[in-house]
C-alpha cells in the first residue's frame, strides 16, 4: 500500500525512472509519493503469449491491471475465455491470469496505475 503524501508532487512520463524494453512494446515506468504508474506503447501485432511469456515464465499474464487506454484497440482474454477488447478513453481493471494483444495497425498506447512494478519484470 502507498504512504500518504501530505506534500504536493509533480512527475513527467518524459523522463520516466525506469525504462523495460519488451519485444514489439515500450514500458516507462514513474514513481512518486509511494505510487508508481506505467505508461506502455504495444506496437501492432502485439501479443502477450509472444512477446511477453517467454520473458516471464508463466502460461498467462499475473498481474492485475488499472488502466486507461489512451489510443488504439487492446484485446484481453481471460483464462476462463472472456474477453474484451478495450479501446480509447476505456478504463478497465484485468484481473490476474490473461492474455492480451493489440488489436488492428494502430498502436495501443495506456496508462496503468497498478501493474508498473511488476510488468515485463525479471
Amino acid at each position: 500500500m502507498a504512504t500518504v503524501t501530505t506534500k504536493l508532487l509533480q512527475k513527467s512520463f518524459e523522463h520516466p525512472d525506469e525504462v523495460r524494453g519488451l519485444p514489439k512494446a515500450r514500458v516507462e515506468v514513474i514513481r512518486l509519493g509511494g505510487y508508481s504508474a506505467m505508461r506502455v506503447r504495444f506496437e501492432p501485432g502485439w501479443r502477450w503469449s509472444e512477446h511477453v511469456k517467454p520473458v516471464v515464465g508463466t502460461e498467462s499474464c499475473e498481474v492485475r491491471h488499472v488502466l486507461y487506454v489512451i489510443s488504439g484497440q487492446l484485446a484481453t482474454r481471460m483464462n476462463d475465455g472472456t474477453e474484451i477488447v478495450f479501446q480509447a478513453n476505456d478504463f478497465a481493471v484485468i484481473p490476474s491470469g490473461h492474455d492480451g494483444w493489440v488489436v488492428g495497425d494502430e498502436p495501443a498506447v495506456i496508462i496503468d496505475f497498478e501493474g508498473g512494478e511488476r510488468y515485463g519484470a525479471l
